[in-house]
């Protein structure tokens, strides 16, 4: 398997772009979307954690009040590259933080873009008002005012953009190209 290089940032983050973009648009749940879209731009998988994040969609499960789905993707796909391992699982391992910093270099970016990595705070940013997406009825008004033919395929679209540009800047290609080989012999 051909090794990810630093020159193919701007290659790969508009395909995580397209991708989620496209992942969102067509399948909805912006959790699982988002990682689809870097699954597929990065060329890694994970099952069991692309099913685990269905229940993070609409800010955890519907009720908006929580981390925003895409968000919540691009930090799962941070937690595979750095995040700290079972069989590791003490106080002192240093991996988590290494995680927590890549976290936070995505959560500057949301904040820079939406002022926020809230659900219906991203919502009433760009559509003026949250929704309570589990009621058919305000459902259907989001809907309306685009939530699913523009608003969440471009927030996901971005998350996975970004979540790729934090894997070149926070030095993770090693960790990348490591899990990429790991399961290309798998």
């Amino acid at each position: 398997m051909k090794k990810i290089t630093p020159d193919q940032k701007e290659e790969i983050a508009q395909k995580a772009y397209d991708s989620g973009h496209k992942a969102q648009l067509e399948k909805r749940c912006c959790s699982q979307t988002s990682l689809a879209g870097l699954f597929e731009a990065l060329d890694i998988s994970s099952p069991e954690i692309f099913k685990a994040a269905t229940g993070l969609a609409g800010g955890g499960a519907l009720f908006g009040d929580a981390g925003c789905g895409a968000y919540d993707g691009g930090l799962m796909i941070l937690g595979m590259l750095k995040g700290r391992a079972l069989d590791n699982f003490v106080t002192e391992e240093t991996n988590r933080f290494k995680c927590f910093e890549a976290g936070r270099a995505l959560h500057k970016k949301f904040i820079d873009e939406y002022g926020t990595v809230i659900c219906r705070d991203i919502e009433t940013k760009i559509m003026g008002r949250p929704f309570f997406l589990s009621d058919k009825d305000d459902y259907g008004k989001a809907d309306e005012l685009g939530a699913h033919a523009w608003v969440s395929p471009e927030v996901v679209g971005r998350a996975c953009k970004w979540t790729v540009e934090v894997i070149f800047e926070q030095g993770l290609l090693d960790e990348l190209n490591e899990l990429r080989e790991q399961q290309a012999k798998a």
